[in-house]
């Protein structure tokens, strides 16, 4: 097992980030499940971070308490931010949830006493292990699967198609959106409090409008037709400029080119199941022909 101790030592905090990102991209399928193009995901990961790391280096707050802390600090601010904003689709509620990330940003930096503003938080107790990111993850998948397959998922999947025909069939579409913001807001501050313990350092810069963009392209470049989607979609682009290491100052070049051709190729994203059935079916012998 000498091979998987130096694999694990060298290339740990990359796997662990995998598990983070496919949380980040779940929590962006919901919303996106519920026909919203919400961009505060990252903002809401920040606020996770921020909370779980301060609870457990100022406070000393026990590690599972900080973890539920940070989840239900970006869930709250869901609640309180939702209110006036989901009233408002499309663009407009991009744009809305994308100046509330900034004014998070901000608050970040500027809340020295606190957060330490532009410098950060530093050493924070590494307490994140395997375990911690699998079982979130898990736990996560198996809720959404049983959400998705729910009377509430056929009502997000409703409400996504039309939301007027929604509404006109009796859903109550106001609070099927805030229980898609709420819930994505805590996962993404999951995927935050995990993170901050596992990185040692957080600063407002990596909570900005970069990262939402990256937790949204993972989330559509893997399909939001099934769970399977966004998790591939987040494998990819956190292994990606890993494997275009050897690029060098051309690897971005390379990312990006590579992300283009998926994007004009598979636009439903690169699992995309009802594609795999087609493509099965041609492969497949038919039966009933002649002997």
């Amino acid at each position: 097992m000498d091979w998987f101790n130096n694999f694990w030592s060298i290339y740990s905090n990359l796997v662990l980030t995998l598990g983070t990102n496919a949380l980040l991209a779940l929590s962006i399928y919901l919303t996106l499940s519920c026909g919203m193009l919400v961009i505060a995901n990252a903002a809401f990961m920040g606020i996770g971070a921020y909370t779980s790391a301060v609870l457990t280096m100022t406070y000393g707050l026990p590690f599972p308490l900080a973890l539920l802390a940070g989840m239900a600090a970006p869930a709250l601010m869901a609640f309180v931010i939702g209110k006036p904003t989901l009233r408002l689709s499309g663009v407009y509620l991009a744009m809305a949830t994308l100046a509330f990330g900034e004014v998070v940003r901000i608050v970040l930096l500027n809340a020295e006493s606190l957060t330490g503003g532009a410098l950060g938080l530093n050493g924070i107790p590494q307490l994140t292990q395997w375990w911690h990111v699998a079982l979130a993850l898990i736990v996560t998948l198996a809720l959404l699967w049983r959400l998705r397959r729910s009377k509430i998922g056929r009502a997000f999947e409703s409400i996504k198609e039309d939301e007027t025909a929604a509404g006109l069939m009796g859903i109550d579409v106001g609070a099927h959106k805030m229980l898609a913001f709420v819930l994505g807001g805590a996962i993404a501050g999951l995927a935050g409090g995990l993170n901050a313990h596992l990185t040692f350092f957080i600063g407002p810069n990596e909570f900005g409008f970069d990262r939402a963009v990256d937790i949204l392209t993972m989330t559509i470049l893997g399909g939001i037709n099934s769970l399977t989607g966004p998790v591939v979609g987040a494998v990819i682009l956190t292994l990606l400029p890993e494997v275009l290491r050897s690029f060098k100052d051309f690897r971005l070049v390379v990312n990006g080119f590579i992300l283009v051709l998926i994007v004009l190729f598979l636009p439903k994203g690169i699992w995309d199941p009802a594609r795999f059935r087609q493509l099965l079916g041609r492969w497949l012998p038919r039966g009933g022909g002649k002997a």
